[in-house]
């Protein structure tokens, strides 16, 4: 019996889905990914294809919804037959529809996804309406303890719910950097604190530099801080690290690819990720790839299976500058205890290698 097509659907390709799309081909499925548009609203990507699977892109140009958008979906499928379905952007009426056009029609489908209870408040209302989003849908890919409890309480059975959907290829990024992960390569001394996030408010910045400052206040010889990443926030957070007298230690790269973020993280003491809203995270999967503790916000969805703090970082409230401040110094005054956090970081990074989600998509179908 000829196996289906597990096609994996996304709004606009970087390069995670490729990483995923790669390791299911690899794993022996058939592999097609669906990408909407040919380009992102929120990251400058350099459009990618796999190595081993098929990219399908239906519109090159333009980013139309509505029925436009529903019409190439179904053209699709009635052009391509029937297959397993891994759907992201299960909140967008057109999927919703579309969804329930394929379970019509007989095929299984998957939605992804790594929303937890905790990303921002939630309404009752609300929350009761989105179940109904979730009715055509037979399984899931979540992500960490608190993605696959959200997931459960809309409807979805617990023995359909695999993990983990946010995961990167580690043999990438290490290849890309061009280095060796910490605490071999750079020296200790010559090492940076490294934040890669968007310029925008629930990423945090504003209380990054603060707490930088704090820092900077009992180090002797303070490190600098790289910030990767744009957004509308640059001119308000560059102003403050003026006001903060840390201008001169501050570096902003603004937005960079994918494989210069990897060779920065190679010369990176430690990460640092202070959202106040972040369902997932996927900078520490990077991170942990280079051996580097991660400083994380509890905020962020990778917490629950990549970072134990005093093992291989530690985690501090976003509202917290002090208490981020005292952990940059600790890890900055204690290089055996750095070294230990480098060793567990490479351990962890594991849990968010691609393979993993190879396996949920194996579980699942």
């Amino acid at each position: 019996m000829k196996r289906l097509k597990n096609v994996f659907l996304w709004e606009n390709f970087g390069p995670m889905h490729v990483d995923r799309c790669d390791a299911v081909a690899r794993s022996g499925q058939n592999v097609v990914g669906l990408e909407l548009y040919g380009r992102s609203d929120t990251y400058d990507w350099v459009p990618e294809s796999g190595q081993t699977f098929q990219k399908i892109t239906l519109f090159k140009d333009g980013r139309p919804r509505g029925l436009s958008l529903v019409k190439a979906l179904i053209l699709y499928r009635l052009k391509h037959g029937k297959a397993n379905w891994f759907m992201c952007h299960y909140e967008w009426w057109e999927i919703l529809f579309f969804a329930f056009f394929l379970r019509v029609l007989g095929d299984q489908i998957f939605t992804m996804n790594c929303s937890k209870f905790d990303d921002f408040p939630r309404n009752s209302f609300k929350e009761a309406l989105k179940r109904f989003y979730f009715l055509p849908y037979i399984g899931a890919i979540g992500s960490g303890i608190r993605s696959k409890d959200y997931f459960r309480f809309h409807g979805i059975p617990e023995k359909k719910i695999a993990v983990e959907y946010n995961t990167l290829s580690l043999d990438r990024i290490r290849q890309m950097s061009g280095g060796i992960p910490a605490p071999k390569g750079v020296s200790f001394s010559d090492r940076h604190f490294t934040i890669v996030a968007r310029l925008v408010p629930k990423k945090n910045l504003h209380m990054a530099l603060k707490a930088y400052a704090l820092y900077k206040q009992k180090s002797v010889h303070p490190r600098l801080l790289h910030i990767c990443g744009s957004g509308l926030l640059e001119k308000e957070l560059r102003e403050l690290a003026q006001v903060l007298n840390i201008s001169n230690q501050v570096i902003f790269h603004g937005f960079i690819q994918t494989d210069a973020i990897a060779k920065i993280l190679s010369s990176t003491f430690a990460l640092l990720l202070p959202s106040i809203e972040e369902q997932f995270g996927n900078v520490v999967i990077e991170a942990q790839a280079m051996g580097l503790p991660v400083l994380l916000s509890d905020a962020c969805g990778a917490r629950d299976r990549l970072v134990r703090t005093g093992v291989n970082g530690f985690i501090f409230e976003p509202d917290n500058p002090q208490g981020l401040a005292w952990f940059m110094n600790t890890l900055e005054n204690d290089e055996n205890l750095w070294k230990r956090m480098c060793l567990e970081a490479s351990h962890s990074a594991a849990h968010g290698d691609v393979s993993r989600f190879a396996e949920a998509v194996k579980y699942l179908v």
